[in-house]
């Protein structure tokens, strides 16, 4: 049994180094000591999801045998089941208190893991989350106990079509390329645009447990595949998903990426324009300015918070928010589900380009003309645990009086360190909570001064501080 590390995403390790059966009975006898001692007869149920993944399935039915011996009446999706649909189950089970997936999310084949969701759907406490870390070194699965099948993918889907104007998308005629990228999506992705009346094509869409080498992340360069099955089959768009159906990706019917962060601005317009939604924008600090921009457009509140679903979370379950989204795409519509949900930005951006009556192109080009053109980028910086544990140490007490030759107009730590500067453009230095690394992420109008910043901040975390961002 391999070291395990369980925080609010879950935990995930390679099969070859840790995730093994021991291991996942470890941690589903720490979750049925957990819900086992805040259940009672009257709310006892816990929700079992799992993905493609080659033996998830067989994981899962231990997960699930060993938490009904705790007490908890246990129930397991028939079939791979999208982490949305699984939040959704249990968010609509006055019974339930959690759900767990065996999955590993947007990580390689040769990776496995668990996620855990809490009783609205959403992310779970750091309180939870530290009972279970203690737990799951010191317990080990036992007996095993009863559970039953259900089908958690067909109410799922029935509930987001009710969402979109079906009849609206099925008279636009469009035709969508869909990837699930071998994931939890395939087939049933495919099937529901289908019965909107879209005309799909699909690829990664056979079974195939390792994924065929294929990340199942929607970000170059994995999103290659569909991007040319989108240009030699005439598509209108493009959709990407991930591993287990939490984030979308889209390329445009020119088979180009739309990046990540025009997604949210494009939707929240949708949402207010098209729906008559309202409420408050919520997204994590290293979020793009055109988010800003277009929650100001729009006359919205917007709430900007530290790094972690589980900050978005908490902001959520505050009430009032219309949507909220993290720095890679992941957005979360609080009127469905606390949590990302990557099928329902798919048809949100589908009904968007079938009521505007134009291409995403189009949308995306109007978008600039509406909020400016901002530049993106991030890298992580690699360094030793001494180099890292000193950057952390300085980080706090550090405040630029320029950098890259602009000179800051704020200075904030709540997450790290992001220094903003005129027309928008900031930069951000954040060390990873999980790897020996420090994150930098830049933005600005032009591609050069975004490239500038990003490369003054990582020579910041390198250690090279000069007098001029000295505090």
């Amino acid at each position: 049994m391999g070291v395990i590390h369980f925080g609010t995403s879950g935990w995930r390790a390679r099969t070859d180094e840790g995730f093994d059966e021991k291991s996942v009975g470890s941690v589903a006898s720490a979750l049925g000591l957990v819900w086992g001692a805040a259940a009672d007869p009257g709310a006892n149920a816990i929700y079992v999801g799992y993905d493609t993944r080659r033996d998830s399935e067989r994981l899962a039915l231990l997960v699930a045998g060993t938490l009904s011996t705790f007490g908890l009446a246990v129930h397991v999706s028939d079939a791979p089941c999208p982490t949305p649909a699984l939040g959704r189950a249990v968010a609509l089970d006055d019974s339930a208190i959690g759900a767990v997936s065996v999955t590993a999310c947007d990580l390689p084949g040769e990776y496995g893991g668990i996620i855990v969701r809490g009783a609205d759907g959403g992310t779970v406490s750091s309180s939870f989350a530290e009972r279970v870390d203690e737990y799951a070194t010191t317990t080990n699965a036992g007996d095993m106990g009863a559970f039953d099948r259900v089908d958690l993918v067909g109410p799922y889907l029935d509930h987001l079509a009710s969402m979109v104007d079906a009849e609206a998308i099925g008279r636009a005629g469009l035709r969508v390329a869909v990837d699930p990228m071998h994931g939890c999506g395939r087939g049933i992705v495919a099937a529901l645009l289908g019965r909107l009346g879209l005309d799909v094509v699909e690829l990664h869409g056979e079974s195939s447990d390792d994924f065929c080498g294929l990340h199942p992340r929607p970000v170059e360069p994995w999103v290659d595949d569909c991007e040319q099955r989108v240009s030699a089959n005439n598509c209108d768009l493009g959709v990407v998903l991930d591993g287990d159906c939490a984030r979308a990706a889209f390329v445009s019917e020119r088979g180009r990426l739309i990046g990540p962060h025009k997604t949210a601005p494009l939707l929240m317009e949708h949402l207010v324009e098209r729906h008559g939604a309202d409420g408050r924008v919520v997204m994590t600090l290293p979020c793009s300015a055109r988010t800003m921009r277009q929650a100001e457009r729009l006359d919205l509140e917007l709430t900007a918070v530290p790094v972690g679903f589980a900050r978005l979370h908490s902001e959520v379950r505050e009430g009032d928010v219309l949507l909220a989204c993290d720095e890679y795409g992941g957005i979360c519509f609080p009127d469905h589900l606390p949590e990302r949900d990557g099928i329902l930005c798919a048809l949100y951006m589908i009904e968007m380009v079938a009521l505007g009556g134009r291409s995403l192109s189009a949308a995306v080009d109007d978008l600039a003309e509406k909020i400016g053109h901002m530049y993106y980028a991030h890298k992580d910086v690699r360094l030793d645990s001494a180099a890292l544990q000193a950057f952390s140490n300085l980080l706090p007490g550090l405040n630029p009086r320029q950098l890259a030759g602009r000179v800051p107009v704020q200075v904030g730590h709540a997450d790290g360190m992001k220094v903003t500067f005129e027309n928008d453009a900031w930069v951000m230095l954040r060390p990873s909570r999980s790897l020996p690394v420090v994150r930098a992420y830049a933005e600005a109008e032009s591609v050069a001064d975004r490239d500038d910043l990003l490369a003054a901040a990582c020579d910041l975390a390198r250690g090279n501080v000069s007098e001029s961002v000295a505090t």
